[in-house]
């Protein structure tokens, strides 16, 4: 079996083609670092402590996943260098590319501890490749790894995953790197179409629920009302394009007043429900463009003009769980995310206005859904995720060029 980033996973010697995620760099630093964890096994704190804070991945028939109510046990493999049965998991840089009838299930090291089988004392992390650690699994270290789960808290949130085999330059990383925020958000990698988004089960579950995706047509639907714009927010939208097309009337960006008496012009029925979320927008998006631009992340006389970001970054994502639920295809993703790519071009000048388009939509939206002071943690972690995608120097808002 070949990993995604192209290295043999078998008895022979492995090759890689590209450097792994970071999480795979940082087990090999810990099995180098002399933590007991390598070929012949052991405690192995620092390889402990780096598998508490990755998902781990076992590969499942698509079959026994689609079974309802039923868990696949742990798989189990024979090492031939130690004869010893070993359960086989694999980090998210090392997973294979997507195939029809094999899927992934996503594994906490906890999750692992508390389902481990009773006859198995190693676990091999990467078996067979240059990242590989080969873990002991006695009872003592099974609670050793539920500590090390709950004081971790598992899988990492808000970090900038990239696998180094995956797309990198051109326009398909341009194109995943338009639903990089929510790669961020989640801490899984940007730069991947594969076998599994978070893994085959959670893609489908988040396509149910908020989506309400449970087949491919209802998925192509869906898909392309997000390409269309039309999710993000039909009034909110609205109150920009008032701005945007005032703007380009007077030369100038117009006074809140202004601004305020076109969108009454639009809306005219003072207690209709259009007219008071359009007044709310008044209200929240000026709000918090002073915000962004005390903060620095928005210049002086900078606005955001269309929330269109939110629905094409979200876009993305789909399309990528829906790769991952199996409603779709390798081909038929790559030319969606290139097709998406070229609709966030047309709507944004960078990538620092699409993030910032992509920012404020979350925040009007949670503003209008559950009041400004439920959107002040919205605001503080969308900003710090802008800051990584702009600031970062391994970010690909650093590294593509937009246009």
């Amino acid at each position: 079996m070949t990993t995604g980033n192209g290295a043999v996973t078998g008895s022979g010697a492995a090759v890689i083609a590209a450097p792994p995620t970071g999480i795979e760099r940082a087990l090999s630093a810990a099995v180098a670092g002399g933590s007991g964890a390598g070929r012949g096994g052991g405690g192995g704190d620092a390889v402990v402590e780096v598998l508490a804070r990755t998902r781990l991945y076992v590969l499942v028939a698509r079959l026994h996943a689609d079974t309802p109510g039923w868990t696949a046990p742990l798989p189990t493999i024979r090492d031939e260098a130690t004869r010893r049965n070993c359960v086989p998991v694999l980090t998210p840089g090392m997973v294979p590319p997507w195939h029809p009838e094999w899927v992934f299930r996503a594994v906490s090291l906890g999750e692992l501890a508390r389902t481990w089988p009773y006859d198995v004392r190693r676990l091999a992390v990467n078996h067979g490749t240059p990242y590989a650690a080969m873990v002991d699994a006695r009872p003592r270290q099974l609670k050793a790894w539920l500590r090390a789960d709950e004081r971790t808290g598992g899988h990492e949130h808000g970090v900038l995953l990239t696998d180094g085999g995956g797309p990198l330059h051109g326009p398909l990383a341009h194109g995943l790197a338009l639903g990089a925020h929510l790669a961020v958000t989640n801490g899984l990698i940007w730069n991947r179409l594969g076998a599994a988004y978070e893994e085959y089960a959670g893609d489908r579950d988040r396509l149910r629920s908020p989506w309400g995706i449970q087949h491919r047509a209802a998925y192509r639907d869906r898909l392309a009302s997000l390409m269309e714009c039309q999710l993000v927010g039909r009034v909110q939208e609205s109150v920009l394009h008032v701005r945007r097309t005032l703007t380009a009337r007077l030369g100038r960006t117009p006074t809140r007043e202004e601004w305020a008496e076109a969108v009454a012009r639009m809306f005219p029925v003072p207690d209709a429900y259009d007219r008071t979320v359009a007044d709310r927008a008044l209200d929240h998006i000026p709000r918090y463009e002073e915000r962004l631009r005390a903060d620095g992340a928005l210049a002086p006389d900078g606005r955001v003009d269309t929330l269109a970001a939110f629905d094409l970054g979200r876009a993305v994502n789909v399309v990528r769980l829906a790769l991952g639920a199996r409603y779709t295809d390798p081909y038929e993703a790559e030319q969606d995310v290139l097709r998406i790519g070229r609709l966030a071009r047309q709507a944004y000048p960078s990538w620092a206005d699409f993030s910032l388009g992509y920012l404020m939509a979350r925040l009007v939206h949670r503003a209008e859904d559950d009041g400004p002071e439920a959107a002040e943690s919205t605001y503080r972690q969308s900003l710090t995720e802008h800051r990584i995608l702009t600031e970062d120097p391994a970010s690909p808002y650093r590294n593509l060029p937009w246009s």
